[in-house]
């Protein structure tokens, strides 16, 4: 075979590839346009009275879970320092919504660690237990391109309902297994306060929330990475 046709032959598989990318892409954004506004109830296991204060009622619910080999307060304290810039795909990811909304890049400097760096982009917290759990929230335009984050007040954030904004809350949670097992939890849920609001979400939600997901699945690995291996540390002085 000829580099020519080598070539010819690469260039058809390539864009063979970005077709069905395409189709799978637009399929994955159809369903899930349809799929909104049923979000299926948590597991016993997975059930959480913390954040059900905040929001009992979502339009979607993100849940996502790993068991680790450490002790619950090792692995809570983990994830809350846990940084997602770090993560490479979370950086590609970071900026292709940048790219497909048009947004300006973040140059502020930002602290390290992913409860740190929520706090500096306005999420708040809305209740915490020491060493277990922690409950953030925001109100929210995403679908704007250089979107912002106002923290409220658990109270005012509860009964928040002006029009034009969704409301997120999300959770860093380890439960103990024993006292040297844990399962981390992260939960985000969403609920719009408007019917404007909400078709403005799902347009945006059915485009983006594969990039969303994404990043919730990367962060399980370094959180079970990093707390096990602090737990084995402990254990070893």
């Amino acid at each position: 075979m000829t580099t020519l046709s080598k070539a010819r032959s690469a260039g058809r598989w390539l864009s063979m590839s970005a077709g069905v990318a395409a189709a799978a892409y637009a399929t994955y954004a159809g369903v899930t346009w349809l799929r909104y506004g049923q979000a299926s109830p948590p597991a016993p296991e997975n059930q959480d009275a913390l954040l059900d204060r905040f929001m009992p009622v979502y339009d979607i619910a993100e849940r996502h879970r790993i068991r680790v080999a450490a002790p619950a307060e090792i692995t809570f304290t983990t994830a809350c320092k846990t940084d997602l810039r770090q993560s490479p795909i979370a950086r590609v990811i970071f900026r292709a919504r940048e790219v497909i909304l048009g947004s300006e890049p973040d140059t502020a400097a930002r602290p390290h660690g992913l409860l740190a760096l929520t706090k500096s982009l306005g999420w708040r917290v809305l209740a915490e237990v020491p060493g277990r759990e922690v409950v953030m929230g925001a109100v929210t335009r995403p679908w704007e391109a250089n979107v912002t984050f106002r923290g409220l007040p658990p109270d005012e954030f509860a009964a928040f309902d002006e029009a034009g904004y969704v409301k997120i809350a999300w959770t860093l949670r380890a439960d103990p297994l024993s006292p040297i097992e844990s399962v981390f939890r992260s939960e985000t849920r969403v609920i719009a306060t408007d019917a404007t609001a909400r078709a403005k979400f799902r347009r945006y939600w059915s485009l983006v929330s594969p990039g969303i997901i994404a990043i919730r699945w990367v962060m399980l690995q370094p959180v079970k990475r990093e707390a096990e291996r602090e737990a084995l540390c402990l254990r070893s002085r």
